[in-house]
């Protein structure tokens, strides 16, 4: 099969296994490059396939030494479609454990399944003990209460009033206004329980009831901040509800889990480009311009930069975990400087659609996008037959 990207909106429908695999490679030796991280031994990645979890897995094995379980979608190839860039990216990072003799086995199924965290118990039994380090990294717009069989969905609104600003199709340059109505209380109460903290404290009495966390486990997940730009439809919005429950909910555990030389943390991530940021208006705007600035200053980072930042500066640094007065492990810094954020302020009052290639990084950020699905990677033969059909090694279905 010859495959080419096909897109719908911000989403990619196929994905290519040689490019996914290549961009794995590519994480994988940007960490070996750098110093041993002297850091977690047994590793569970909840949300592992994409992003700042497959970041937060290849860290650990390839930085760390450690062994892994990676929880994420099912999304095998039929003969009508490919896999996911998940699958891809999880096949291609199993294949490099196996080849560092290391532990590394994946579980696909819904993460907010009671199921899943049955057969993660198990499996982390049988095969690692137990676990240090558990990272959340699930991003979904669905969530299904396991107990209750309630299903919320979430959405990206303001509160209190409309909100207005400009936004860009990233596919042609064409720059526009996009109004967004306000979230209802309803919506507000849907988009915390699928994105703030229950879903993550579940896993983590699931473990421990299951005698599978060690008792100085650290466990983090990520949240974001960003600009006052970008607050009314992210941090103060529907989603900043259910990210302030994160917090909280990061609080409470770390205050539980210390009594045992345990850790939680939230960890404030920079704006990047991803399947869910893509998603919201005005953000991939802000990014093509902040990214324009980072990369002129030398300051850019993608997640695997930000995830070895994260674990070779601040997790695993030795010594107290410098954080903010929330309890939060700010990554985010290089963003927030006042001298980045000025110029991203400056060239957002002057962006248009006929100056948007000279004053943002858009190329770069379409380009990105597409590297999210395995595509407009260097060294890849794109017009290559290739088999869509790649089998994970370790693979666990629950």
């Amino acid at each position: 099969m010859i495959i080419k990207p096909r897109t719908r909106g911000f989403i990619c429908t196929t994905s290519h296994p040689v490019g996914c695999a290549a961009q794995v490679q590519e994480q994988i030796n940007y960490v070996k490059s750098k110093p041993e991280i002297q850091g977690p031994r047994n590793v569970l990645v909840i949300g592992a396939s994409t992003g700042y979890g497959l970041a937060s897995r290849i860290v650990s094995a390839f930085g760390a030494g450690a062994n892994t379980i990676g929880i994420y979608r099912p999304s095998s190839a039929t003969d009508k479609r490919t896999a996911s860039a998940g699958w891809y990216n999880s096949a291609a990072f199993e294949k490099a454990a196996d080849a560092a003799g290391l532990k590394s086995y994946s579980i696909t199924g819904d993460a907010f399944a009671n199921e899943t965290r049955d057969k993660a118990v198990e499996l982390i039994r049988s095969e690692l003990g137990q676990v240090d380090l558990v990272v959340y990294s699930v991003a979904s717009a669905r969530r299904t209460d396991p107990n209750t069989g309630e299903v919320f969905n979430s959405v990206l609104k303001p509160l209190g009033q409309a909100y207005t600003n400009k936004t860009v199709n990233f596919h042609t340059g064409e720059i526009t206004s996009v109004t967004l109505e306000t979230a209802t209380e309803e919506e507000i109460r849907q988009t915390v329980n699928v994105m703030g903290g229950e879903d993550w404290e579940l896993w983590m009495d699931a473990l421990k009831q299951g005698g599978v966390l060690a008792d100085n486990a650290t466990t983090i997940a990520f949240s974001y901040i960003g600009p006052e730009l970008t607050h009314a439809i992210y941090r103060d919005g529907s989603i900043g509800q259910a990210k302030a429950h994160l917090e909280e909910t990061a609080r409470k555990m770390h205050e539980q889990l210390s009594a045992t030389g345990g850790r939680a943390f939230v960890t404030v991530a920079k704006a990047l480009v991803t399947q869910s940021s893509s998603a919201i208006p005005v953000v991939p705007l802000y990014i093509s311009a902040l990214y324009k600035v980072m990369k002129e200053k030398g300051l850019h980072e993608g997640c695997i930069e930000q995830l070895q930042r994260l674990f070779a500066d601040r997790l695993y640094a030795g010594g107290e975990v410098p954080t903010d007065e929330q309890g939060r492990i700010r990554i985010d810094d290089w963003e927030m400087r006042p001298d980045v954020q000025e110029e991203v302020a400056k060239i957002w009052n002057e962006l248009t659609t006929e100056n948007i290639y000279d004053l943002s990084d858009l190329e770069g950020y379409r380009r990105e996008f597409f590297q999210l699905f395995g595509f407009e990677t260097d060294g890849v033969d794109y017009e290559a037959d290739v088999d869509p059909n790649v089998e994970v090694p370790h693979l666990v279905q629950s």
